[in-house]
């Protein structure tokens, strides 16, 4: 019998797991998949969708992307499609929705199913109505646009629900009423202007510019004009409220004349009391002075007071206003000291630059990148650079040339449709670039897995994933690849890289290496000390040449090998002492045959590599000669690294693990 009742708990478990986990799957699939066709049916006249078919998978089709077998990301931008999004509330897993400039139009529907929803564009279209009220159960929600389409009504308070809000844009409708007490304290990017709102802006949102609330004729109070100071009721001496006006029945008086009373003729008696009473008030006792002198002395202190409030609470709006700017430039990009101008890119491409693109990067407009939030990713030679992400989920690196020497537009342009054009596995294509006269910015892929520099030297306490030899390989084959692309790829120019360096050789997902910032060495300040990579002649005035790449790239070897930063290599050994630069270190140690104290530790569990190893080592010092002729040209170097193995160093599936993601700098 316990046979038989095994095998009835192994089918009754296979049932189970069939019926709660593979069949709700397939149908969640079917239910996106019944959801996005009744949408195309419904909105796509122009046939914008036609990948999608019912004979294929959701997850394939274009504009859609998908999390654990579920539809997460829909992103139909400018498709000209029409009607109502109602079909899309199936889409229960949905995580990002942009349904900008397109046609929509009438109310927005029921969305209390998005509970996964972070993400939520719907501007530019012609929904109308009042504010959907079932987004503020979007409790997930990190951006909301409703901007430029035809909603009315008031904002509703229930918008404080929303408490991970980064961005709240309701601008160009036609709302109405007040703006709602906003208690959203990551709020970043607020914007309510063309509306017809009215009221007194509330102190939650002062930090806010002022043309995050323009063309609202009935708004007021900071940063807009100060409201209309508001005259109190007065009180009737009965104590109710109102004007004290006399009744018609009653004769008026005029208070500094006294009235003639007609039934009491004035007798002698009558004049000497009267003046007798003008005589006491004409003398005031010291009570009544003391009490006189200390009210005088209240009034000026609550009218000093008042002013005093006053005063502060419009210094504490500068103030919070300057915070918000150091706090969002620690948080968001910042582009120049004064903001652009509140107004379409076609007058900033006008008037201040324009973003110009090139093959394979969607565009987007100037202010998507300005409003895009980001993080620092690292302060180099030439600038700033930043991971920007933008409203529709995309990430790129921003690389700001704050530090370069650029003599004029002609000259910046010309040499960015050069490097613009080159498209290599091994180089970081640059995507786009923004000039202005106060501003250069670079747009390029952004690399998920940091940069050699981290994955060499971050962290080497323990849990530490260290760099298998084969990855290292791979990296120096790669780099070198790259390398030698840019140096033969436009023969006129004599393109050179001019600053390789560790923390410029960027690793993408797969642990492929990427070489950054190449091609701007003509925009360099002039070294005046070494960083340990820098090639003999270009320390002593000479100009920098391909072979002082090569040089460069033979120290990035060194570091691959050693473990070690170029500028703080320590001789070990006996005799051994300071700091010196890593080629003169190396040399050392081999010279006393002391090889084997070269290698980075952490390469030592690796066995059967010596020979490999030693082949790279003396790869590298060739490039590391002192003169600029005894180097091997970049591609000669490259055939060399690869015929350390006999085949193409290529990536392998063994060295997947041993890239380690940068807690800073992961996407």
């Amino acid at each position: 019998m316990a046979a038989p009742s095994r095998l009835s708990v192994l089918v009754f478990c296979f049932f189970f797991l069939v019926s709660h986990l593979i069949l709700p799957t397939e149908a969640s699939i079917n239910q996106d998949l019944g959801a996005l066709m009744a949408f195309k049916a419904a909105s796509d006249a122009g046939n914008k969708l036609a990948s999608w078919n019912s004979s294929t998978h959701p997850c394939n089709w274009v504009f859609v992307s998908c999390l654990q077998n579920r539809v997460s990301r829909l992103v139909l931008e400018n498709l000209d499609l029409h009607g109502s999004m109602e079909p899309l509330t199936s889409l229960t897993q949905l995580r990002v929705l942009s349904l900008k400039r397109n046609h929509f139009s009438g109310p927005i529907p029921t969305l209390s199913n998005f509970t996964s929803l972070k993400l939520l564009f719907l501007s530019y279209n012609e929904f109308s109505g009042e504010f959907p009220v079932t987004v503020t159960s979007l409790l997930r929600l990190y951006r909301l646009d409703l901007s430029h389409n035809n909603f009315s009504g008031d904002i509703p308070t229930a918008v404080n629900n929303l408490t991970h809000l980064l961005s709240l844009r309701l601008n160009d409708n036609q709302f109405s009423g007040h703006i709602p007490y906003l208690n959203l304290s990551k709020l970043q990017d607020f914007n309510v202007s063309g509306n017809h709102l009215s009221g007194e802006i509330p102190k939650s949102v002062l930090g806010f510019p002022k043309s995050s609330f323009a063309q609202n004729p009935s708004l007021c109070g900071a940063p807009l004009v100060k409201c209309k100071d508001t005259h109190p009721v007065p009180f009737k001496p009965d104590g109710s409220v109102g004007p004290n006006i006399a009744s018609p029945l009653t004769p008026r008086s005029n208070p500094s004349t006294p009235v003639k009373n007609k039934t009491a003729p004035k007798t002698p008696s009558n004049t000497t009391h009267h003046h007798r009473h003008h005589n006491g008030a004409s003398k005031m006792s010291p009570v009544i002075l003391i009490a006189i002198i200390v009210g005088d002395v209240l009034i000026l202190a609550i009218v000093s007071l008042l002013l005093y409030c006053c005063f502060w609470q419009n210094y504490s709006a500068k103030l919070k206003e300057g915070n918000r700017s150091k706090l969002l430039e620690g948080e968001k990009i910042l582009y120049s000291s004064s903001p652009y101008p509140p107004s379409s890119s076609t007058q900033i491409g006008l008037e201040r630059g324009q973003m110009v693109f090139f093959e394979g990067m969607k565009k987007f407009e100037l202010e998507d990148l300005l409003r895009a939030s980001a993080e620092m990713l690292g302060k180099g030679g030439f600038g700033t650079a930043y991971k920007a992400v933008l409203d529709d989920g995309n990430v790129v690196a921003v690389k700001r040339l704050k530090d370069a020497q650029i003599n004029g537009k002609k000259e910046f342009e010309q040499h960015m449709e050069v490097l613009g054009r080159l498209r290599h596995p091994n180089i970081v294509s640059l995507r786009a670039y923004y000039y202005a006269r106060d501003e250069r910015l670079l747009v390029c892929d952004y690399m998920t897995n940091g940069s050699l520099f981290w994955l060499l030297h971050g962290n080497r306490g323990p849990g530490r994933s260290p760099l298998d030899w084969t990855t290292r390989l791979k990296i120096a084959a790669g780099v070198g690849r790259g390398l030698a692309f840019i140096h033969g790829s436009c023969k006129a120019l004599r393109l050179i890289h001019g600053n390789i360096k560790s923390t410029n050789i960027l690793i993408d997902q797969d642990g492929e290496p990427h070489v950054a910032d190449f091609g701007l060495y003509g925009f360099a300040v002039p070294a005046t000390k070494s960083n340990g990579y820098r090639a003999p002649e270009a320390m002593d005035g000479r100009k920098s040449t391909q072979k002082s790449d090569v040089y460069s790239f033979g120290v990035l070897l060194l570091e691959l090998l050693t473990g070690k930063c170029p500028s703080v290599g320590e001789s070990s050994g006996p005799g051994g002492g300071g700091a010196v630069d890593l080629p003169r270190w190396v040399q050392s140690v081999v010279r006393e045959e002391w090889t084997a104290e070269v290698f980075d530790i952490e390469l030592m569990r690796y066995k059967d590599i010596e020979e490999e190893m030693v082949g790279l080592l003396q790869i590298a010092m060739t490039c590391c000669a002192a003169v600029p002729d005894q180097r091997p040209r970049i591609s000669h170097v490259v055939k060399m690294i690869e015929d350390i193995r006999g085949v193409e160093i290529s990536p392998s599936h063994d060295t997947s693990d041993s890239v380690s993601e940068s807690p800073s700098l992961s996407g």
